[in-house]
């Protein structure tokens, strides 16, 4: 195992440097550089000629990209250009926020998804079948600004159960049990938007996994030994079946930190998914390298973790080679 995973973490740095070299040139590609967002009529077009010179947005790509790279190794993820401020600083004020929401979309769409998927395997072609696939089907349709802004004219504006945005109500005062709750009511809608699809996926996958084991000769002798439903349901068909919806684990990473960009965005959320889409909007590179380094290092952890736990779900798997 120790083997396994020093040589899978050392196969990661050509993919991080793989990953951050193809987003920088797809940045660099696209029309507009930082300098045109700041246009201002009191500024020459010689004098923005001069900054961009001076900020080395006219020298080749690859020459840019291992400037910035040399920074990164020295564990500095550059600063902003407009204004100055340390991106790391940047995103680990934001860090927080966005871990709280992802988390929660992730613990959510497994805790509920998972018994949704056996429920629908074990009741299969039944009208409550038919119902939970109906309801997988539009978690995995419904695009999530139409449905966050749904649920805001419902929840929030309608029935006024729980605020438009936000992640607490500015200038709260109480206990620290007011506080929890109301961070609470902020939390509760946007994480419904960010975790229904990846919830109606595992559903799918748990679904269709445990109706193959369900008709595996170990099953019908398990029965036949007059085991309770109960046990043949959880301890022998689930465990075996949950072995592909740990592949899930690695993918739902970065759907929750792609998805978050967008409900960030609708419920206001300080996270760093609505950093992300500032910094592309103000073509602020560095912030940009910054976010996408720092997700891809989460999203190969992610795939490193599901490894892991395929062996601990299934002991006939070896990674010591």
């Amino acid at each position: 195992m120790q083997r396994y995973l020093v040589k899978r973490l050392l196969t990661t740095l050509p993919l991080l440097v793989g990953i951050s070299l193809l987003t920088f040139f797809i940045m660099q590609i696209t029309p507009g550089n930082p300098m045109q967002t700041m246009i201002d009529p009191r500024i020459s077009t010689a004098e923005l000629a001069r900054a961009q010179e001076r900020m080395g947005l006219n020298d080749p790509v690859i020459v840019q990209y291992f400037r910035w790279l040399g920074q990164i190794v020295q564990g500095n993820l550059g600063f902003t250009i407009k204004t100055g401020q340390s991106v790391a600083g940047m995103i680990l004020e934001r860090l927080p926020a966005t871990l709280l929401l992802t988390v929660t979309a992730f613990l959510l769409s497994f805790i509920i998804g998972v018994p949704l998927g056996v429920y629908s395997a074990t009741n299969k072609y039944t009208k409550r079948d038919y119902g939970l696939t109906v309801f997988s089907f539009i978690g995995i349709s419904v695009p999530s600004f139409f449905f966050g802004i749904a649920l805001i004219y419902l929840f929030a504006v309608k029935l006024n159960w729980f605020p438009t945005s936000g992640l607490a109500t500015i200038n709260l005062q109480g206990s620290s049990w007011a506080i929890f709750l109301d961070k609470l009511k902020h939390l509760v809608l946007p994480a419904l938007v960010l975790a229904l699809p990846n919830l109606a996926v595992i559903m799918r996958f748990t679904r269709s996994s445990m109706i193959e084991v369900l008709t595996h000769d170990y099953i019908r002798t398990a029965k036949a030994k007059g085991l309770g439903g109960s046990m043949v349901k959880y301890k022998h068909a689930l465990r075996n079946a949950i072995i592909p919806v740990i592949t899930l684990f690695g993918i739902s990473i970065p759907t929750l930190f792609g998805g978050a960009y967008i409900t960030e965005t609708i419920f206001n959320w300080p996270g760093m998914g609505s950093l992300g889409i500032q910094a592309i909007t103000a073509r602020e590179y560095p912030i940009i390298m910054g976010l996408n380094l720092f997700t891809s290092m989460l999203v190969l952890l992610g795939n490193l973790t599901a490894d892991v736990l395929y062996a601990v779900a299934d002991p006939k798997i070896r990674l010591s080679k």
